[in-house]
């Protein structure tokens, strides 16, 4: 039997995160594309004014086994002019493969909508990969809806830099 519990990440979890980060990126087919540090997550996600949150969760499968971390979110806020109320925007949600089947991805997603509800957002949004079948899958059974009317738009590296520069 899994004893899981989630948890709020504070700073000696930097490491960690990075660690999480890093293995989506391999699980999306990115190993490489990942340049964040320790350094920036404790920056960004721990001072006065965090730019993002993480609720961790752990996993002890057998009693007096060690707790291992087993899956994070990563979360902002965004702002729905439309309906005048903050939204909660999930940047990563990641299980580690050992872990899932357990309830771990539900349970931090059901975290979330926790805080979503009691942040009074208007939703909880993220993005799924096309290929991602079994992800979109399950979203869809937790009764999230595949907007594909939607294109994601991203201008980045040296087209944002022209773009600022008036170039």
């Amino acid at each position: 039997m899994s004893d899981l519990s989630i948890r709020r990440a504070v700073a000696a979890d930097a490491p960690l995160i990075l660690e999480f980060v890093k293995d989506l990126a391999l699980y999306e087919r990115e190993p490489n594309a990942v340049i964040a540090t320790v350094e920036d997550f404790l920056r960004d996600g721990f001072g006065d004014e965090p730019l993002f949150h993480v609720f961790i969760a752990d996993v002890r499968q057998n009693e007096g086994e060690t707790v291992k971390p087993a899956g994070f979110a990563l979360y902002f806020y965004q702002y729905t002019t439309w309906r005048g109320r903050p939204v909660l925007y999930l940047e990563d949600l990641f299980v580690r493969p050992e872990f899932r089947g357990l309830g771990v991805g539900r349970v931090l997603l059901r975290e979330l909508a926790r805080e979503a509800v009691a942040r009074k957002c208007a939703g909880v949004k993220w993005l799924v990969l096309d290929w991602n079948v079994d992800a979109i899958a399950f979203y869809e059974r937790l009764g999230a809806r595949i907007l594909k009317e939607w294109q994601t738009v991203r201008i980045d590296g040296d087209a944002m830099i022209a773009l600022a520069e008036g170039t």
